[in-house]
């Protein structure tokens, strides 16, 4: 009989363990691997890192049912990690640039919001920008969002649905742990 108490307190310690892994995975943060040189020099290709599910609030879709709690809106250069808008089965990364009622204009490269005479820094980017887009008219609860590598980023410029809507955020992201560790910003 001892012997079956010991292999009881084993699986009680597995379930355990397997429980706090699952919500810490699906409640707290996400597990990402970089797949692609957009958001370089910020995240280089084949980076891990973790984003903070609970940085904006809720917003978990579980089992089939979406669970939104806004506690915070997404801030200008954040790095948020979310459900691509033309196929939300892919998950990408990418920089906060246009807040909901704004209006972007991106003019031989250079970010401008609301018609301001001065772009915004883009002191991030590996490379100059280049190229002229826009204007976009950012939808409420919405966000324009581009890679740090212009050159080389699929964002909202080039979407077939422009805007990730605060839904769509899966989460913040806050430290690369390989191939070091470095605090995103």
């Amino acid at each position: 009989m001892k012997i079956w108490d010991e292999i009881w307190d084993y699986v009680k310690m597995i379930i355990f363990v397997v429980v706090v892994v699952l919500i810490v995975n699906n409640v707290v943060l996400i597990n990402a691997k970089i797949p692609s040189e957009s958001m370089e020099k910020t995240i280089m290709t084949g980076d891990r890192i973790f984003g903070f599910r609970l940085s904006y609030g809720v917003n978990l879709d579980l089992f089939g049912n979406k669970i939104t709690k806004k506690l915070k809106d997404p801030e200008r250069f954040d790095v948020v990690i979310f459900k691509f808008p033309d196929d939300e089965s892919q998950l990408y990364i990418k920089r906060v640039i246009g807040l909901p009622g704004e209006t972007v204009e991106i003019v031989d490269g250079k970010v401008y919001i609301d018609g301001a005479e001065t772009p915004l820094d883009d002191s991030f980017t590996p490379e100059k920008p280049m190229g002229t887009y826009g204007p976009f008219e950012v939808p409420e609860d919405s966000y324009f969002v581009m890679g740090d590598n212009r050159e080389h980023s699929s964002d909202s410029r080039f979407w077939k649905n422009h805007y990730v809507r605060f839904d769509e955020i899966v989460g913040k992201a806050i430290i690369r742990y390989y191939p070091s560790i470095k605090l995103i910003k």
